[in-house]
């Protein structure tokens, strides 16, 4: 009689963040003898989100699964599972003298006078007050570049402020300067970081599709929706009020975006029943996406429940708002709009800022032949009686 050898489970093993918790995720075939193994260990349960038995990761969780199931399966060690996460220095409270707080207050005044946006006053405001608080009790006066460079390299590379933050920081103090002259500060010497070239991520068409069709709650597929098929930004989104949707037109009316411009966007006419759908269920008053008391949806949640819908997408990187704004803009460049009609819809103020879609966009990357192609097809072509050479084969015979 043959001895019938069972192939064993393969189970896979990650450490993935689930409700700002740090948890070890085990994917496996169904299987009633694991689970069953599963359930002894304390802390395990099944998460519905995640599809998969978790527990908070510990070192000794890890070894102890597999101490446990190592006679029902061989193991898939996920590269996150020996990741750890760096944390982050604190940044201390300020303590500014209040000569100086009278000084950053009329520094604000001066860029509202300036007719600075809020949010660009409240990060200027933050970088200033930052390094004057650090150069303390140093007179202003006799500030000097060399303390701008020590405010960067003991404050902003241990805090890990990216480069468009100290680009920001560099912007911010180049506005003080002019503000106040007095200080030793020369502008000239005061030089911007280059800009990170980082491509942006995009979905596939295909993963948009599975997106929407995973997200079950009927508010957060038309926000998913409108994100991607319009293009826009979480900002945009949360602020829309539905005077400015023209289902008639099929255009949004986008006011006072990113730069104080308004701007038209198409609505797509796959979205117009969804977008009535959900105008008659839900009923919001004055906005598209409303929260509590008809006031506006937070940014965060609806963070919270595309991360959620990621994870159901099985889509394995981070999606933000933003991806899907990106995925519209490389979509309609791959579909063969016109760069300048994408700016437009998009409402970049530079073409640069919308040129970076031209290095994600696959379509036209695709038809490009390599050299060798060329070179293969070229011998392809010559007389029939002539050895073809052959890329995978033997050319000896």
């Amino acid at each position: 009689m043959k001895n019938i050898l069972s192939i064993p489970v393969s189970i896979h093993l990650k450490k993935v963040t689930h409700k700002n918790k740090e948890v070890l995720l085990v994917l496996f075939p169904y299987s009633d003898t694991i689970i069953t193994r599963l359930r002894k260990i304390p802390g395990f349960y099944w998460s519905k989100t995640l599809r998969g038995w978790i527990c908070s990761f510990t070192e000794d969780k890890l070894q102890k699964i597999q101490q446990v199931l190592k006679t029902e399966a061989t193991f898939v060690l996920d590269p996150s599972l020996f990741i750890t996460k760096k944390k982050r220095p604190t940044k201390k409270p300020r303590k500014i003298t209040e000569e100086n707080k009278t000084l950053i207050r009329q520094f604000v005044k001066y860029l509202k006078g300036k007719r600075y946006s809020e949010s660009t006053i409240l990060t200027y405001f933050t970088y200033v007050a930052d390094f004057i608080n650090y150069v303390q009790p140093k007179p202003i006066d006799e500030l000097s570049n060399r303390d701008v460079e020590l405010f960067l390299e003991n404050v902003f590379v241990p805090l890990q402020y990216s480069i468009s933050s100290q680009r920001q920081f560099i912007s911010a103090l180049k506005l003080f300067i002019i503000f106040y002259p007095n200080c030793k500060i020369e502008e000239l010497e005061l030089k911007r970081p280059k800009k990170s070239r980082i491509l942006p991520s995009v979905l596939s068409q295909e993963e948009v599709i599975t997106l929407l069709q995973v997200t079950k709650n009927l508010k957060h597929r038309a926000i998913i929706a409108l994100l991607y098929s319009a293009g826009l930004r979480i900002g945009e989104l949360i602020s829309l009020e539905l005077k400015n949707i023209n289902i008639n037109r099929r255009q949004l009316l986008i006011k006072n975006a990113k730069g104080r411009k308004d701007r038209y966007v198409v609505l797509a006419d796959s979205f117009l029943p969804l977008l009535q759908n959900y105008i008659t269920t839900y009923k919001p008053k004055r906005y598209f996406a409303e929260g509590p008391e008809n006031k506006c949806y937070s940014a965060s949640s609806v963070r919270k429940f595309l991360h959620h819908s990621t994870q159901l997408a099985r889509i394995e990187r981070v999606i933000t708002p933003h991806t899907l704004r990106h995925s519209y803009a490389t979509h309609l460049l791959e579909n063969g709009t016109d760069l300048r009609y994408i700016q437009e819809l998009l409402g970049h103020s530079k073409p640069e800022t919308t040129m970076i879609y031209t290095h994600v966009a696959k379509k036209d990357l695709l038809d490009i032949k390599s050299p060798l192609d060329t070179i293969l097809l070229s011998l392809a072509n010559r007389d029939k009686k002539e050895q073809k050479f052959l890329l995978s084969g033997d050319n000896n015979r």
